[in-house]
C-alpha cells in the first residue's frame, strides 16, 4: 500500500485528551479553611483535542475533522460523543469503556483577576494508548496529539522510542502525516523526561511560555515577570536541535513567537482586550493551537497563522468554558479591527 504524503491527505485528527469541564465562577480563591464564593456556574468542552477540534468547527475549518481518545461509556461521555456528532466530527476513533468515568475537571475561576485554577480527574483518558489508531488508513494531513505529561498510558517509557507518546507519533510520521503536540502546564520535573523523546518525531511544536521554559530548562520571564524575549528565542531553538521537524510556537498573554527550522523568526502580539471583555483564560491556549493549525493545514505565510491564533484566543476569552466564545472565523479575526494590538513585542534585541 502506497503511503499517502501530507501534501495528498486532507484533515485534522487529534487525540488525547477528552474532557468536561465543570466551570465555577468565584469571588476569591480561599486560603485553607477558609470560604470562597460561587457566583456562577457553567459547563464546557475540555483537553486539547477537544477544545481544538470545537474551535475549528465553529470557525469553520473547510477540512474534515477528525478525533481520537476514549471517554466513559456515561452521561458525560455521550454529551461528548452527541456534541461531536453536532459539529460533523469523526468519531470513529473516540472509544468508550466501562473501566473508567469520563475524564472532568472542576476549574475555579477568579472574578477579578479571570486566574484559573483545576482540580482534575484523569478518568478514561489515564487508559488511551493509541493502539487502535492506523495512520495509514486515516485520510488526516496533520495529527495533533495534547496533552503530554496528562495521558498516563502514553506517558509511560518505551524501549525503544522513549515514550509510548513518542512511538505514536513516529508511526503518523511514517504514514506521511505531519504531527503536532501541546503540553499540559504542571509544575514538576517531568518535561524532560517525558516531552523531550516525543520532540523527535514532531513536525509543529506549540507550547506556552512556562512549558516551554521547563522543557528547555530556560526561564523566560524575568524575576518581575517581564518576558524575556531573548531567552524565548534560545528555548524556540532548544526545542529544534532537540528534533522537532519543521517549527516550533510558543504562545503567551502579550503574544506569540514562532522559529522554523530555516531560522525564520516570527513574532505576533495579541490582542488589546479590556479587563471587562475577559470573562476567563480556560481554552485560550487551545483556541490559539486551533487557529494556528487552521493556517498549517491550508499552507497559510506563518505570520498569517499567529494572527489566526491570537484572535481565536481572543474570542475564547470572552466566556469562561474554553470554547462557547469562539464564533466564526470572520468574527474572530473582526476582533483585531476592533480592539487593537498590544505593544508590539521587542524583537530586537
Amino acid at each position: 500500500m502506497k503511503t499517502k504524503t501530507a501534501a495528498t491527505r486532507r484533515g485534522l485528527l487529534s487525540g488525547g485528551n477528552w474532557i468536561i469541564d465543570q466551570v465555577k465562577l468565584i469571588d476569591v480563591y480561599p486560603q485553607p479553611e477558609q470560604l470562597g464564593n460561587i457566583l456562577g456556574q457553567s459547563q464546557g468542552t475540555g483537553g486539547g483535542p477537544y477544545n481544538v477540534l470545537i474551535d475549528l468547527a465553529k470557525s469553520g475549518a473547510p477540512f474534515p475533522l477528525f478525533g481520537a481518545g476514549l471517554v466513559g461509556k456515561d452521561a458525560l461521555g455521550e454529551q461528548i460523543l452527541a456534541d461531536c456528532r453536532q459539529h460533523q466530527i469523526d468519531t470513529r476513533h473516540l472509544g468508550t469503556t466501562t473501566k473508567a468515568p469520563t475524564s472532568y475537571t472542576d476549574v475555579m475561576t477568579e472574578k477579578a483577576t479571570g486566574r484559573r485554577t483545576f482540580f482534575h480527574a484523569r478518568g478514561a483518558n489515564a487508559l488511551w494508548h493509541g493502539d487502535g489508531l492506523d495512520f495509514k488508513k486515516t485520510k488526516a494531513r496533520i495529527f495533533h496529539l495534547a496533552y503530554l505529561l496528562l495521558l498516563d498510558a502514553l506517558d509511560q517509557a518505551d524501549a525503544t522510542f522513549g515514550t509510548k507518546a513518542a512511538r505514536l507519533l513516529a508511526a503518523a510520521q511514517a504514514a506521511g502525516i505531519k504531527t503536532s503536540v501541546d503540553v499540559v502546564s504542571e509544575d514538576s520535573d517531568r518535561f524532560a523526561k517525558i516531552v523531550g523523546p516525543a520532540l523527535k518525531h514532531v513536525d509543529y511544536c506549540i507550547l506556552n511560555e512556562i512549558e516551554a521554559g521547563k522543557t528547555t530548562g530556560f526561564k523566560v520571564r524575568d524575576a518581575n515577570g517581564k518576558l524575556d524575549t531573548v531567552t524565548l528565542r534560545h528555548a524556540a531553538g532548544a526545542l529544534l536541535q532537540q528534533g522537532v521537524r519543521e517549527l516550533v510556537i510558543i504562545h503567551f498573554p502579550e503574544g506569540a513567537f514562532a522559529r522554523t527550522r530555516k531560522g525564520e523568526d516570527v513574532w505576533q502580539a495579541s490582542l488589546k482586550l479590556p479587563a471587562k471583555y475577559i470573562a476567563g483564560t480556560a481554552g485560550a491556549g487551545d483556541a490559539f493551537c486551533a487557529g494556528v493549525l487552521l493556517g498549517l493545514h491550508e499552507g497559510w505565510e506563518l505570520q498569517r497563522c499567529l494572527l489566526t491564533g491570537v484572535c481565536l484566543a481572543a474570542a475564547s476569552l470572552s466566556d469562561p468554558t474554553c470554547t462557547a466564545g469562539v464564533k466564526s472565523l470572520n468574527s474572530s479575526l473582526g476582533l483585531a479591527k476592533r480592539f487593537g494590538f498590544q505593544p508590539k513585542l521587542d524583537s530586537s534585541e
